[in-house]
């Protein structure tokens, strides 16, 4: 029976609740499909850094590294400040096993309304360059707590990391629609997104069978509320496409049905799973967390790490619940709880021809 080596780093908020949903229906799925999984839980995030002063141990990396992938639950607590959060978990994380590739999908599901008047489907993909770009760690403050005090960030893009992003985006829409909208900023950002450009131009001329598209960071965002389902697969740089992978998921009803991967391709290092919401500390330890972003995100895990079937009746299983409109969190206009949603989708996964 396969075996499969997961770290599991809950965090903060309510990510234990809906990574605790999504462990259950892994085991349903593994059971089912015959692939048995090794479960290590570390109790890192914002408790651990109020306790140590360091939001994972000092060897934290090394640890990881002895794993097939990562499944995080939420990182943020309003006792440490968002930056520190940030630094102190995820992009390390990200950086150190070179996870270069974000892959955000956001699609519509029936029985989900969305928040746009003439609702139009969404299905779409936001690849996200992961480990460089406008979150560089380079710059630093200057003269802090006087008049001349001065800030600055610089934003890193290399022509490596900015070239095997864009491959990865049109690989991938290779196996879609063939449509890829490449995120920009060129009008304003002479250096930076210029050069984002010209390598984009370059790369798409091995890919003749990959229609594209240029557009400005604000016009997508625009573009996204009228028209959502003129989109397929959107490549954009690590800010814009953390920003806009927040918007489409927006669009399709809740940050709550949004998974994501954060992708070592080669697969030299783990790759790290996670939904793209944050720990909602406002709602933490109530019992109606949305968990279906988090299921999603473990799906996309076992897709990663070989087992496609059981990943497609997950998400089948996702689709069907919703679909019922019945067992739906408050999110999603409905009263079920967190673990409510968990039995629903460990159902069907179960029952699923």
């Amino acid at each position: 029976m396969p075996k499969h080596s997961i770290a599991v780093i809950p965090g903060d908020g309510i990510g234990g609740e809906v990574v605790d949903e999504a462990v259950r229906v892994v085991e349903a799925a593994g059971r089912r499909f015959g692939f048995d999984l090794a479960w290590r839980r570390y109790p890192w995030g914002s408790s651990h850094y109020l306790a140590s002063g360091r939001m994972m141990p000092a060897d934290g990396i090394a640890v990881l590294a002895g794993h097939d992938a990562i499944l995080l639950g939420a990182v943020g607590d309003p006792r440490v400040p968002d930056h520190v959060t940030l630094a102190g978990l995820l992009l390390p994380i990200r950086r150190e096993f070179d996870q270069y590739a974000c892959v955000r999908p956001a699609r519509s599901f029936a029985g989900v309304p969305s928040p746009l008047a003439a609702a139009r489907p969404v299905d779409l993909v936001v690849v996200r360059e992961n480990t460089e770009g406008e979150y560089a760690p380079a710059g630093g403050r200057e003269h802090q707590g006087t008049e001349d005090e001065v800030a600055t960030q610089t934003a890193i893009f290399t022509r490596r990391g900015t070239e095997r992003i864009m491959r990865f985006a049109f690989e991938l829409a290779r196996t879609r629609s063939r449509r890829l909208a490449s995120i920009t900023k060129s009008n304003a950002q002479a250096y930076s997104m210029v050069f984002w450009d010209d390598v984009f131009d370059l790369v798409r001329r091995d890919y003749p069978d990959v229609g594209t598209e240029s557009i400005l960071v604000d016009a997508a965002c625009v573009h996204l509320v009228r028209r959502p389902d003129t989109f397929d697969v959107l490549v954009a740089s690590n800010l814009f496409g953390d920003i806009l992978s927040d918007l489409a998921p927006a669009l399709t009803g809740s940050l709550g049905l949004a998974p994501s991967a954060n992708l070592n391709p080669e697969r030299v290092h783990p790759s790290m799973f996670e939904p793209v919401h944050g720990s909602a500390p406002d709602i933490a330890g109530q019992g109606v967390a949305n968990p279906v972003a988090a299921i999603l995100s473990a799906g996309m895990m076992l897709d990663f790490l070989g087992e496609r079937d059981a990943a497609r009746t997950i998400e089948r299983a996702v689709v069907g619940v919703l679909g019922e409109g019945v067992v739906l969190t408050p999110d999603l206009g409905g009263s079920a709880g967190t673990t409510d949603v968990g039995d629903a989708v460990v159902r069907r996964v179960e029952t699923l021809l």
